[in-house]
């Protein structure tokens, strides 16, 4: 089955982050991170109805398991919730280090009817704020699709990787930025900057058979 260009594969790479983007909870929110009960709520709240979670039930089941589970206790540790007032979560995202050597920003979401609160401004922020210098750059994999995640990650200091190939995915950049013209508003698209990956990024990540961001 073709590919839809929305879910093309993009990468960014914050070399330096711009605290200027960072940003508290909305008041009544709350932060806490995610409880080992909570794993099988956290799979299904990146997709909109049951038919995306049934879809990817088992990419999911597969991305933790290769991903999360050896070390499962840092999982539930480093992924953090944003909560309503009632205490439900309604967003999340994770700073991991993938491979064990790379920074890496995962699975940001904001689930529908909580987005334009400022909510995934929030998460990035606490995820990001109190990085050292050294533990620059931080990566990221993302689609056209989510463009106005990119924007977001854009406003933090993110920059487009032009590097044809990450890992042993093709990085479709290039192919991406028709939909990126058409979505995204003109002023924001001019906001995206671009550069290559580090030598020593690609060649860990070229490393490694399994895919951990």
């Amino acid at each position: 089955m073709a590919r839809e260009v929305a879910d093309y594969n993009l990468f960014m790479m914050c070399a330096s982050l711009k605290r200027e983007a960072l940003s508290p909870l909305p008041v009544g929110f709350s932060f806490r991170n995610c409880r080992p009960s909570e794993l099988d709520l956290w799979k299904e709240m990146h997709f909109d109805n049951p038919e995306e979670v049934q879809a990817y039930r088992g990419f999911m089941d597969d991305f933790f398991e290769d991903t999360y589970r050896a070390e499962a206790q840092a999982f539930f540790e480093r992924t953090l919730f944003a909560c309503d007032p009632h205490g439900r979560p309604v967003g999340t995202c994770l700073l991991w280090p993938a491979y064990g050597k790379l920074n890496t920003l995962h699975w940001l979401k904001v689930v529908k009817g909580y987005e334009g609160l400022g909510l995934g401004r929030a998460l990035i922020s606490a995820v990001l704020k109190d990085l050292s210098d050294a533990d620059f750059p931080v990566y990221l994999h993302t689609q056209p699709g989510s463009f106005r995640a990119i924007k977001l990650y854009a406003d933090f200091g993110f920059q487009v990787l032009q590097d044809p190939q990450i890992d042993n995915r093709k990085n479709e950049w290039a192919e991406s930025m028709p939909y990126l013209r058409e979505h995204m508003p003109a002023a924001e698209l001019e906001k995206l900057t671009f550069t290559s990956a580090p030598k020593d990024f690609l060649e860990i990540v070229a490393a490694y058979p399994t895919v951990e961001f």
